[in-house]
């Protein structure tokens, strides 16, 4: 009976290694690394990893935690936000900073070559990470996304929540609103 299951496990690990594009397997795709924080102000110059800009929609005290699963899932969890809003929340290239828009641009898998960009071509669910969600009446919500292709090492850095949902039409696709939060999350990067 034992060898039944772990023949059984050995065929179910190859089927999902085998839905993995070649180009995208290797020996860190199989990783999941969990980053949990409690949002804050910046106070005194001091960034914290989880900072809030705006504490109408994200309170300081707020929490989040974001998993990251390689070839690439990642999946999000706010609780103590503002209740009943819709978030934008998009991964981006730069850890979080003093003001907003210290955590540059979104990250882009195939990049645009005008910044910022806001063409559908390049600002898109599928070659960005869009995990927009909207928060229930207790002030809890979640997303994931999932995409085809793993992250540049060293240039995903943190979660940024938006203002609104995200726009999807030329000119303006990819926006969200002002930052309201910043999270400093390491992507694409398994801890050893």
């Amino acid at each position: 009976m034992r060898v039944a299951v772990q023949a059984a496990s050995l065929a179910l690990v190859g089927a999902v290694a085998a839905s993995v594009p070649a180009a995208a397997q290797g020996a860190d795709d199989f990783y999941r690394a969990s980053h949990k924080g409690t949002f804050a102000p910046v106070k005194g110059g001091h960034v914290p990893r989880a900072v809030t800009y705006d504490e109408r929609l994200v309170p300081k005290g707020a929490r989040i935690k974001v998993v990251d699963e390689g070839a690439t899932r990642i999946s999000l969890r706010v609780a103590g936000v503002a209740r009943g809003h819709h978030f934008g929340a998009h991964v981006h290239t730069k850890p979080c900073g003093a003001k907003p828009d210290d955590s540059g641009p979104h990250y882009q898998n195939v990049r645009d070559p005008h910044q910022p960009s806001t063409d559908p071509k390049y600002a898109n669910p599928r070659n960005e990470v869009w995990l927009d969600f909207a928060s229930g009446l207790l002030g809890h919500g979640e997303s994931s996304a999932v995409q085809r292709w793993k992250f540049r090492t060293g240039q995903a850095r943190s979660l940024v929540l938006h203002e609104h949902g995200t726009e999807t039409g030329p000119g303006h696709a990819g926006q969200a609103g002002d930052r309201v939060a910043c999270f400093s999350v390491p992507f694409g990067e398994p801890r050893r």
